[in-house]
This record gives C-alpha cells, structure tokens and sequence, in this order.
C-alpha cells in the first residue's frame, strides 16, 4: 500500500471512528423540569400497634404502581436527638417525586391511589401534606 492510500486509509478509518462513537452518544434533548415533592404524614388511629405500621407502609408501597411517580420513600420516625423544631407525633412518612404539576394531579386520580384510599384509610386518624415545587 502506498504512503498516500495508507494515509487516506487511516483518516478515513479515524473519520469513521469517530462518527460511530458520535453517534452512540445518548442525546439529551429533553429540558429537565422542575420536580414536585409531595410528602404525607400519617398519623395511625392505634399509634402502638406495629401491624397497622406495617399494613399502612405495604399499602404506600404500591403507590410506586402509578406511572408519574418518579421515586418514592417511605419512612418510619428515626432515632435521631430530640429537638423542639422536630414533629416526632407521626408514624409514617412517605414521599414520591413528579417530573411536574400534571403527574402529581393524574396520581390524585388514578386507580392504584383511590384503592390505596379505600383499601388502608381506616388505618389513619390525620394525614397532613406538604407539596414543594422545586427551585
């Protein structure tokens, strides 16, 4: 093979190298909104009973069902110091993640969380939300 063939041979390997790392590139066209947090307090009707604790966090978990849920968490009170900014009356805590205002209202009204309603209600005495927009 001549200089020049090995030459041109080699630039157009490169070029072609190139494109395909290029090219399999994920592409990131989506703008990233703003999630909503939405965060529910659960206070039990029988604060000491372990199984309506562990029958009301089975029930949240299948919220994770719904599509517009992005993430979701569900907690116990921890053990932490005792403070007099820190709530400690509840007994469950859960919170998920939309991608916006839209995926947060279609949850309000989808099945798996009118079931939930339905299905674990008469567990709880007081339930308490708090919806954040992020900065």
């Amino acid at each position: 093979m001549k200089n020049s063939n090995r030459r041109k041979f080699i630039a157009t390997a490169a070029s072609l190298g190139a494109a395909a790392a290029v090219s399999a590139m994920p592409l990131n066209h989506k703008v990233k909104t703003k999630q909503l947090a939405h965060h529910a307090l659960f206070w039990l009707k029988n604060p000491d009973s372990i199984e309506d604790l562990d029958k009301l966090v089975e029930g949240i978990k299948t919220l994770s069902k719904v599509e517009t849920v992005r993430e979701l968490h569900v907690g116990v009170l921890a053990s932490t110091e005792k403070r007099d900014v820190v709530d400690t009356s509840w007994q469950v805590s859960e919170i998920m993640f939309f991608d916006d205002l839209a995926g947060q209202a279609a949850y309000q009204t989808h099945p798996v969380h009118l079931d939930f309603v339905k299905n674990y209600g008469h567990l709880w005495a007081k339930v308490i939300v708090y919806d954040a927009m992020e900065v």
